[in-house]
C-alpha cells in the first residue's frame, strides 16, 4: 500500500497551516478539528490531519468531516510511524504562511493556538509555543508525568541551551521561513518535534510564549511510554554533537549493548557446557572447534536478539510486522554477515594469538563490527520508504 491524501476543495495560500497527527484517535478527532475550526475563525487557515494508518474510524471521521469544512485535509501514512515525522510530512504538503502542529486528543487548548496564531502573524516572532511552565499554575500533567517532563526540560536546556521554558511541548507555530532554515537536519525522531526544530536551526529564534495547561483528553491513549524516552535521550545527543552521532545509531548502540550483554552469557555458558572436539586450521595458526562453535552461536543468537529489539525501538517508525518481519531478519542476517565473519575471526585470532580472555576477545571484536552492521542493516533491512504524498 502506498501514502494516501485527500486533497480539499480550499484553493489558494492560507494564513495558517496547521497540523493534527493521529494514530487512532477517532473517539476524539471530530470534536478536536471542529472546535479548532471554530475558534480560528477570521483566520485563513487550514488543517491537515496526518495519520498514521489508525485502525479505527480516525480517517472515516476526518473524511465525513471535510465534506462540510473544504479546509480539512487528510493525509494517511501506511506503514511509517511517529510524530514528529507526520508533523514534517503535514508541513511538507502545508500551502500556509505560517506552519503549526496540535494534539489530536484535545490536550491543547484552541484559545491558546488562537493566541499563538495572532502573536506569530504580527511578522516580529519566528516561533511561538504553548508553553505549560510560565507561572505558577497547574500544568496539567499527572504528578510523576510532570516531574518527568520538568526533568527532560532541564536536561534539554542544560545540554542544547534552547531558549524556551517548555521545549518538550506539543503545540507551537512558527514561520514558513523558519521551518525551511530547520528543515534539512530535522531527524523526525520520536514525539519531540518542538525540540526538534529548535535545535536544527541555524540560528536561535525570535520566540514567544503563551501559558497554558494541558486539558483533559477527550479520546485515545496516552503514546508516553519507555521508547518515547529513549527517542528524546538519543535526540539529545545528535544535536550535542552536531550531528556527529545520529540519533538512529545511538539507539542502534544502545540496543547492541543490551545484545553484547546477552553475547557474553551465550558466551560464559557455551564455555561451560559446550563440548566439540578437534582444532582446525587457519592460514599458518589451529584453533578449536569448540572455540568455532561457541563464537559462532553467541554471535548468531545476540544478532537475532538485536534485530527484534531494534524493530521495537531503533526502527520504530519503520517497524517490519508479519512476513515483512521474516524478510527483514533475513535481510538483517545478510547484512551484518560481514561484520558476523569479522567478528569471529578477530575473536579466535585475540583469544589465541594475543591470549586475551575469550569473554573480553569477543566483546571488542563485536564492538568493532558495530558500525558496519549499523550502516548496512540500515540500509537492507529498515529501508526508507520512497512514497509520495
Amino acid at each position: 500500500m502506498t501514502n494516501i491524501e485527500r486533497a480539499s476543495a480550499f484553493t489558494g495560500q492560507p494564513d495558517l497551516s496547521l497540523i493534527i497527527c493521529t494514530l487512532n484517535e477517532g473517539a476524539a478527532i471530530r470534536s478536536v478539528v471542529t472546535e479548532i475550526s471554530d475558534t480560528l475563525a477570521g483566520i485563513s487557515h487550514e488543517i491537515i490531519v496526518v495519520d498514521d494508518n489508525s485502525a479505527d474510524n480516525t480517517a472515516a471521521e476526518v473524511l465525513d468531516l471535510a465534506r462540510t469544512h473544504p479546509h480539512v485535509r487528510l493525509h494517511v501514512r501506511v506503514n511509517e510511524r511517529g510524530l514528529s515525522s507526520a508533523a514534517i510530512k503535514g508541513w511538507d504538503i502545508a500551502h500556509g504562511k505560517y506552519l503549526g502542529v496540535m494534539d489530536g486528543d484535545g490536550q491543547h487548548d484552541p484559545k491558546a493556538i488562537r493566541a499563538l496564531a495572532e502573536m506569530i502573524m504580527k511578522g516580529d516572532k519566528d516561533l511561538v509555543c504553548v508553553s505549560r511552565y510560565i507561572g505558577t499554575t497547574e500544568t496539567g500533567l499527572s504528578g510523576i508525568r510532570d516531574l518527568g517532563s520538568k526533568a527532560a526540560t532541564w536536561a534539554t536546556g542544560l545540554v542544547l541551551k534552547v531558549p524556551l521554558s517548555d521545549p518538550m511541548s506539543g503545540c507551537f507555530l512558527m514561520t514558513r521561513e523558519y521551518y525551511e532554515s530547520a528543515r534539512p537536519k530535522l531527524t523526525g525522531i520520536g514525539f519531540k518535534i518542538l525540540l526538534d526544530v529548535a535545535a536544527s536551526a541555524p540560528r536561535k529564534p525570535r520566540f514567544g510564549e503563551v501559558k497554558a495547561a494541558l486539558r483533559e483528553r477527550q479520546g485515545g491513549v496516552s503514546k508516553l511510554d519507555l521508547r518515547v524516552v529513549l527517542d528524546l535521550g538519543a535526540l539529545l545527543v545528535e544535536k550535542a554533537t552536531g550531528g556527529l552521532l545520529p540519533a538512529k545509531f545511538v539507539l542502534f548502540a544502545g540496543v547492541g549493548l543490551s545484545g553484547v550483554v546477552v553475547y557474553t552469557i551465550l558466551l560464559y555458558l557455551g564455555h561451560h557446557f559446550l563440548t566439540v572436539p578437534g582444532q582446525f586450521p587457519i592460514y599458518r595458526y589451529q584453533y578449536n572447534k569448540e572455540d568455532l562453535v561457541n563464537y559462532s552461536l553467541a554471535i548468531w543468537l545476540s544478532m537475532t536478539w538485536n534485530f527484534f529489539l531494534n524493530n521495537l525501538i531503533t526502527f520504530r517508525d519503520r517497524r517490519l510486522k508479519g512476513w515483512r518481519m521474516f524478510g527483514g531478519l533475513i535481510r538483517f542476517y545478510i547484512a551484518c554477515s560481514l561484520g558476523a565473519l569479522i567478528s569471529l575471526c578477530l575473536s579466535l585470532f585475540m583469544k589465541d594469538q594475543l591470549h586475551i580472555h575469550y569473554v573480553v576477545a569477543g566483546i571488542i571484536a563485536t564492538l568493532i563490527s558495530s558500525v558496519w552492521n549499523y550502516w548496512a542493516s540500515t540500509l537492507l533491512s529498515w529501508r526508507d520508504k520512497k512514497t509520495g504524498g
